[in-house]
């Protein structure tokens, strides 16, 4: 949420694009409570199905890694309760964050090589926005059976 304001002896005008995401804001019924209830719904089911997988996985003897330790993937792993009983670790090809521990749930942040050497049964793409990107450069994983897990906006496990 932004808020802008200013004195009242201040002259400037709204712009006219102001308004125009207003009324979207009101079309896509953004000013109502329901709004954000149903929102919240779909969030706390979204984590039924993460944790539902992740226990599965696990009793499967699975390894799932992340990819990427970007803030919004750590904002999900912590509202999950995600910590290293399920994620292995996860990597970066940012030296400065190798070598740390997320915030939060203290998984471990390697190096991409790290991939190759412990073969993971899945990897998790944090950066969702990037897994085209992601799922490109880790195309490997295929020799040895491995898939790759994206949780936004759904639960999916792709083919390389």
């Amino acid at each position: 949420m932004r808020i802008f304001v200013n004195h009242h002896s201040d002259s400037s005008t709204i712009h006219a694009s102001v308004t125009n995401i207003i009324q979207k804001e009101i079309d896509h019924r953004l000013d109502t409570l329901d709004c954000y209830l149903l929102f919240s719904k779909r969030i706390e089911q979204l984590k039924i199905n993460i944790l539902k997988f992740f226990i599965e996985a696990k009793a499967l003897n699975k390894q799932i890694i992340g990819y990427g330790a970007p803030a919004k993937g750590n904002t999900l792993l912590n509202y999950c309760g995600i910590g290293k009983e399920f994620l292995a670790y996860t990597v970066d090809k940012n030296p400065h964050k190798q070598n740390l521990l997320l915030p939060g749930t203290r998984i471990p942040i390697k190096s991409p090589e790290e991939i190759k050497r412990t073969k993971p049964d899945y990897i998790l793409i944090l950066p969702w926005n990037l897994k085209d990107e992601i799922m490109k450069e880790c195309s490997f994983i295929r020799e040895w059976g491995g898939k790759f897990l994206v949780t936004i906006p759904e639960v999916e496990v792709i083919e390389p």
